[in-house]
Protein backbone atom coordinates (compact mmCIF):
# COMPACT_ATOMS: atom_id res chain seq x y z
CA UNK A 1 0.00 0.00 0.00
CA UNK A 2 1.42 3.38 -0.65
CA UNK A 3 1.29 6.35 1.57
CA UNK A 4 -0.98 9.12 1.86
CA UNK A 5 0.99 12.40 1.55
CA UNK A 6 -0.48 15.60 3.61
CA UNK A 7 -0.12 19.27 4.45
CA UNK A 8 0.00 20.88 7.20
CA UNK A 9 0.19 24.64 8.15
CA UNK A 10 1.67 26.46 11.41
CA UNK A 11 1.83 30.55 11.95
CA UNK A 12 4.61 31.82 13.91
CA UNK A 13 3.36 35.47 14.84
CA UNK A 14 6.77 37.22 15.88
CA UNK A 15 9.28 34.87 14.34
CA UNK A 16 12.42 35.76 11.71
CA UNK A 17 12.16 33.61 8.70
CA UNK A 18 16.17 33.51 9.49
CA UNK A 19 16.06 32.00 12.60
CA UNK A 20 12.87 29.61 11.58
CA UNK A 21 15.07 28.71 8.24
CA UNK A 22 18.16 27.83 10.84
CA UNK A 23 16.08 25.91 12.50
CA UNK A 24 14.92 23.59 9.83
CA UNK A 25 18.49 23.20 8.40
CA UNK A 26 21.15 23.24 10.73
CA UNK A 27 22.20 20.47 12.89
CA UNK A 28 21.80 22.35 16.25
CA UNK A 29 18.18 23.97 14.99
CA UNK A 30 16.98 20.82 14.27
CA UNK A 31 18.34 18.50 17.38
CA UNK A 32 16.46 21.45 19.34
CA UNK A 33 13.12 20.14 18.71
CA UNK A 34 13.38 17.88 15.84
CA UNK A 35 15.66 14.64 16.77
CA UNK A 36 17.99 14.25 19.77
CA UNK A 37 21.12 14.96 17.40
CA UNK A 38 21.88 15.55 13.74
CA UNK A 39 24.83 15.11 11.97
CA UNK A 40 25.64 16.06 8.13
CA UNK A 41 27.11 14.29 5.99
CA UNK A 42 28.00 16.32 2.46
CA UNK A 43 23.70 15.75 1.11
CA UNK A 44 22.59 14.13 4.22
CA UNK A 45 21.41 14.45 7.35
CA UNK A 46 21.77 11.66 10.06
CA UNK A 47 19.42 11.72 12.88
CA UNK A 48 19.35 10.16 16.08
CA UNK A 49 16.68 9.57 18.58
CA UNK A 50 17.65 7.24 21.10
CA UNK A 51 19.42 4.31 19.79
CA UNK A 52 17.48 4.78 16.43
CA UNK A 53 18.81 6.04 13.49
CA UNK A 54 17.43 7.53 9.61
CA UNK A 55 19.57 9.18 7.23
CA UNK A 56 18.02 11.31 4.77
CA UNK A 57 19.00 12.99 1.67
CA UNK A 58 18.60 16.65 1.01
CA UNK A 59 16.72 16.68 -2.70
CA UNK A 60 16.16 20.36 -3.06
CA UNK A 61 16.88 23.71 -1.28
CA UNK A 62 15.43 26.91 -1.92
CA UNK A 63 17.75 29.02 0.84
CA UNK A 64 15.31 30.74 3.39
CA UNK A 65 12.14 29.29 1.86
CA UNK A 66 12.16 25.43 1.37
CA UNK A 67 14.03 22.24 1.93
CA UNK A 68 13.30 18.79 1.10
CA UNK A 69 14.79 15.59 2.85
CA UNK A 70 14.23 12.34 1.58
CA UNK A 71 14.54 8.92 4.03
CA UNK A 72 17.18 7.06 2.18
CA UNK A 73 15.49 3.67 3.72
CA UNK A 74 11.85 4.19 2.56
CA UNK A 75 10.92 2.29 -0.71
CA UNK A 76 8.67 4.63 -1.83
CA UNK A 77 9.43 7.96 -3.32
CA UNK A 78 8.13 9.67 -0.12
CA UNK A 79 9.24 13.09 1.44
CA UNK A 80 9.10 15.43 4.26
CA UNK A 81 9.31 19.30 2.85
CA UNK A 82 9.58 22.14 5.21
CA UNK A 83 8.31 25.21 3.63
CA UNK A 84 8.59 28.98 5.22
CA UNK A 85 6.13 31.58 3.82
CA UNK A 86 4.40 35.19 5.27
CA UNK A 87 1.17 35.54 5.34
CA UNK A 88 0.09 39.06 3.44
CA UNK A 89 -2.68 39.39 5.39
CA UNK A 90 -1.03 39.11 8.43
CA UNK A 91 2.64 39.61 7.76
CA UNK A 92 3.08 36.41 9.84
CA UNK A 93 5.43 33.67 9.12
CA UNK A 94 3.68 30.39 8.04
CA UNK A 95 5.62 27.17 7.95
CA UNK A 96 4.03 24.46 5.71
CA UNK A 97 4.93 20.94 6.46
CA UNK A 98 4.35 18.01 3.68
CA UNK A 99 4.73 14.66 4.45
CA UNK A 100 3.59 10.82 4.17
CA UNK A 101 1.78 8.76 6.30
CA UNK A 102 0.82 4.89 5.87
CA UNK A 103 -2.86 4.58 5.56
CA UNK A 104 -4.53 4.82 8.89
CA UNK A 105 -1.93 6.63 10.36
CA UNK A 106 -1.94 9.90 9.16
CA UNK A 107 -4.48 10.93 12.29
CA UNK A 108 -1.01 10.35 14.61
CA UNK A 109 0.96 11.40 12.10
CA UNK A 110 -0.13 14.82 12.05
CA UNK A 111 -0.59 15.08 16.08
CA UNK A 112 3.48 14.06 16.12
CA UNK A 113 3.97 16.86 14.21
CA UNK A 114 1.70 19.27 16.27
CA UNK A 115 3.73 18.36 18.86
CA UNK A 116 7.16 18.53 17.28
CA UNK A 117 6.09 22.15 16.23
CA UNK A 118 5.14 23.05 19.78
CA UNK A 119 8.78 22.53 20.83
CA UNK A 120 9.75 24.13 18.14
CA UNK A 121 7.62 27.43 19.37
CA UNK A 122 9.63 27.03 22.50
CA UNK A 123 12.83 27.39 21.22
CA UNK A 124 12.20 30.07 19.77
CA UNK A 125 10.85 31.62 21.92
CA UNK A 126 7.59 31.92 21.02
Amino acid sequence: MSKEKFHIEYVFDKVSKKSLWNHLTTPPGLSSWFSDDVIIDGDFYIFKWDKEEQKAEVVSVKPENSIRYRWVEDDEPAYFEFMIHTIELTGSTALEITDFAEPGEKEDAIDLWDSQVEELKRTLGI
